[in-house]
């Protein structure tokens, strides 16, 4: 898949894949979202707002850090903390496999499936468990009146 524009930007990542992670915690990178990470990303946890684990590509990655960066360190200590201390660089292997790292798999939750979840900027891996129960908390209202907002 292209995933570059007219003028070279970056398309949004979208798209839900589910695949299997086999007992050394590797899986398969989905296709569609390979391309648009390379062989070498970054991979952090969000246990604030989410209990998923994020991926970035290093482009995505070197913006959030600029943002990041940008912060007042006194404020923003303990998000600094969590979010830098949570990141691995992962390198696919030959065969497209990424190895998730334990205490990132056990913080999202995850066990033999995961759900790839591609979410604009990033891909989200979620449990397929906690994401069910984190969706049945949607107040569809709220949703709907987003996407009237936007005229979707």
């Amino acid at each position: 898949m292209d995933q570059s524009g007219a003028k070279g930007e970056k398309n949004m990542l979208y798209g839900r894949y589910e695949h299997t992670l086999d007992a050394k915690n590797r899986a398969f990178v989905p296709a569609k979202f390979k391309e648009a990470l390379g062989s070498n990303f970054k991979m952090t946890f969000n246990r604030i707002t989410n209990k998923c684990i994020l991926v970035y590509s290093n482009e995505e990655w070197e913006k959030l850090e600029k943002e990041v960066s940008a912060l007042p360190k006194v404020r923003h200590e303990v998000f600094i903390r969590e979010v830098f201390s949570n990141t691995v660089d992962v390198q696919l292997d030959s065969q497209g496999r990424m190895v998730i790292p334990q205490f990132l798999k056990d913080n999202a939750e995850l066990k033999k499936n995961a759900l790839f979840l591609g979410v604009g900027t990033h891909i989200e891996i979620w449990s397929p468990d906690v994401l069910e129960e984190k969706n049945s908390m949607v107040d569809v209202e709220e949703l709907k009146n987003m996407m009237m907002d936007i005229g979707f």
